[in-house]
């Protein structure tokens, strides 16, 4: 039985609480976990459908697209209508789609299912991020953990997928499998969080701290850009990495690293983020988020100028640098939005934030591609540095803002009805 609707305004208690933000967590790791299935399955696929891989991976793009474009509606729906069931549908979605990848009889059908699973997918951040923003009260090292669980998504999904696509049941193994998990996840999710319909009336309609509304209109401006710069930056390094690790080590510190060292190297530097997110997201709850926000994409800038002329061990250490600034800023921007965003529109706030983010995804392979073709990574590199200075004059904007426009804190929830 599914809990009952609590009508009563009673509070939820600290078990529900700990199970909503467990379920979230989990949520976050399957969501970056089959977005990673296909580009492991496909090399397998070549074998299967005698068709090139340039040929096969393109089938995924539409679910990237979906990825990021669905996220937009999934946000609106989630604050007018119910979170939870938006996240139900997250988790019974993406696992009746997986199983559709694997019972595709042709590649048209494995593209459309692969699109219903970017279609699922994208409810995740928008509609995640603002429910564990409101049960957390934005605590900072929930927020950090929630992304090491992403994180941790992106790490299994090519491992554990090939180990499934090897078995004995074949490529198909590698769909299903997760597909039963969420299937079994999304049943679990119904029967023990609270239905929150009788929320969505009363969720806030006013931030806790109000900007006056010309500065409100800059703030949100500059948050479209910060958005966009974060996303640019991080797709840049995380397509990258492995190739600029490679030509920048070969003949030096390693004296020409193999593809294990580099695979290696470039794994160090994602675990220094993930270690990293984790301190960003304590030091949060003792230092103002946007000034702490200013100073980690200040860190970032100075990682990816020192990255332009590393080499060696040295490189490493500056892409650590940029990679923890990376993981780090992501909390901490979250939280900065929490405090001047009402709860009734967040949702539709990490839409954008997100979609944004994720479209960005679409303009830093292209450029990558750009770059390295007239100047190598070392042009590549100086992209970086330059949309990184970008992402800090934002930053240093938005903080000026809020320290000037003397916003107003608000004592009480508001608790007008939703129109």
């Amino acid at each position: 039985m599914p809990p009952t609707d609590r009508s009563d305004g009673v509070p939820p208690s600290a078990q529900q609480t700990r199970r909503s933000i467990a379920f979230l967590n989990t949520a976050h790791g399957i969501d970056h976990y089959v977005l990673g299935i296909y580009p492991t399955v496909v090399i397998g696929l070549e074998a299967v459908y005698q068709r090139p891989y340039s040929e096969l991976i393109v089938l995924s793009t539409a679910m990237f697209v979906a990825f990021g474009l669905f996220s937009l509606p999934a946000g609106w729906l989630a604050d007018r209508i119910s979170r939870r069931a938006m996240m139900a549908a997250f988790f019974i979605g993406c696992g009746v789609s997986l199983i559709g990848c694997a019972v595709a009889p042709t590649m048209t059908m494995l593209a459309v299912a692969l699109f219903m699973v970017g279609v699922f997918a994208a409810i995740y951040h928008p509609v995640g991020m603002a429910m564990l923003i409101q049960v957390s009260n934005a605590r900072g090292r929930t927020l950090a953990f929630n992304g090491v669980c992403g994180n941790l998504g992106v790490s299994l999904a090519s491992g554990v997928t090939a180990v499934l696509a090897a078995s004995a049941f074949g490529w198909r193994a590698a769909f299903v499998v997760p597909a039963l998990v969420c299937l079994a996840v999304g049943i679990a999710y119904l029967a023990m969080v609270e239905d929150d319909r009788h929320e969505t009336a009363r969720r806030a309609r006013v931030a806790d701290i109000v900007l006056p509304r010309n500065a409100a209109i800059v703030f949100f401006g500059l948050y479209t850009i910060i958005s966009f710069c974060g996303g640019l930056t991080f797709n840049t390094i995380v397509v990258a990495l492995p190739k600029i690790v490679d030509e920048r080590l070969v003949g030096d510190a390693l004296g020409g690293a193999g593809l294990a060292a580099v695979g290696g190297l470039s794994s160090l530097v994602f675990l220094g983020g993930a270690v990293a997110q984790l301190a960003v997201g304590r030091i949060a709850e003792r230092v103002a988020p946007h000034l702490l926000f200013v100073g980690v994409v200040g860190l970032l800038l100075i990682g990816a100028i020192w990255s332009v002329r590393a080499d060696g061990m040295m490189l490493i250490a500056a892409l650590g640098v940029v990679m923890a600034a990376l993981y780090g800023q992501v909390t901490v921007g979250d939280m900065v939005i929490a405090r001047y965003t009402a709860d009734a529109w967040r949702g539709r706030v990490y839409a954008v934030r997100y979609f944004l983010s994720f479209a960005s995804a679409g303009v830093a392979v292209p450029l990558i591609a750009f770059f390295h073709a007239r100047g190598g990574f070392d042009l590549v590199l100086v992209g970086l540095a330059a949309v990184s200075g970008l992402f800090f004059a934002a930053v240093a904007g938005l903080v000026a803002v809020v320290m000037v426009a003397t916003p107003r804190v608000v004592p009480a929830v508001d608790t007008a009805p939703a129109e």
